[in-house]
């Protein structure tokens, strides 16, 4: 891919976003960093003697007990379904149908909140400002995703991006014709209209389809 190369060697942590090991308590025996996304994660050792990594709640403590499936009070950090959850509960890692695993509100800092629920749906607000319906069949994680300031961080030289496997990205405009739609012109032309490389608008255009099936779901659009 264009951009990308190089970096740390990477090993990938299998992360448990279904968290199906329903009224089994869970011990958190490490919180650790992970290369592969920008929240941190826990190691779960389990009852039975199994160990999962989950996605890190802020807050989160080690020694602390976590626990998913029907009945489980609603704490820190435990799984439950969203009919369970009370109303106005901070929320991460929900599932959009049920048994898919946990697709929303993942990266670090992220969470989305219960505002209420009508016959079987739940409504929550997601971290863009939108407002969807969700199968109160479907599960959510209690709390914020861990490293909140994550936001903040500046990386203090080029070099750390090449660490992270992030090479150097190159404007439009300054490109010639035939590597983009933006560039070419004598001296520093502005490029024209924002394109994307394969020519499709930028800043302000809408792709996403009209007919995309899931639009019934979304209540109130994200705001500009």
């Amino acid at each position: 891919m264009r951009y990308i190369g190089g970096g740390h060697k990477q090993r990938y942590r299998e992360i448990d976003f279904k968290r199906d090991k329903d009224n089994i308590p869970a011990r958190v025996a490490t919180i650790e960093y992970d290369p592969n996304r920008t929240a941190h994660i826990a190691l779960l050792v389990y009852a039975d003697g199994e160990k999962r990594y989950i996605v890190a709640p802020d807050g989160l403590q080690v020694d602390q007990t976590v626990m998913s499936g029907l009945g489980v009070v609603p704490e820190l950090g435990n799984a439950l379904f969203l009919s369970e959850i009370p109303l106005g509960t901070i929320i991460h890692n929900i599932e959009l149908r049920p048994q898919q695993g946990a697709v929303m509100a993942r990266s670090a800092g992220s969470s989305a909140q219960l505002m209420s629920r009508e016959g079987k749906y739940a409504f929550i607000k997601l971290p863009s400002g939108e407002v969807r319906m969700v199968l109160q069949t479907c599960r959510a994680t209690i709390g914020t995703v861990s490293n909140v300031d994550h936001a903040l961080e500046r990386s203090g030289k080029a070099g750390r991006s090449r660490w992270l496997g992030r090479r150097p990205r190159v404007r439009g405009v300054v490109m010639n014709p035939v590597d983009h739609p933006m560039g070419g012109g004598e001296g520093r032309a502005s490029g024209g209209h924002p394109r994307s490389r394969k020519g499709l608008l930028a800043k302000g255009y809408k792709t996403r389809s009209p007919k995309k099936l899931s639009n019934k779901y979304i209540v109130e659009r994200r705001k500009k």
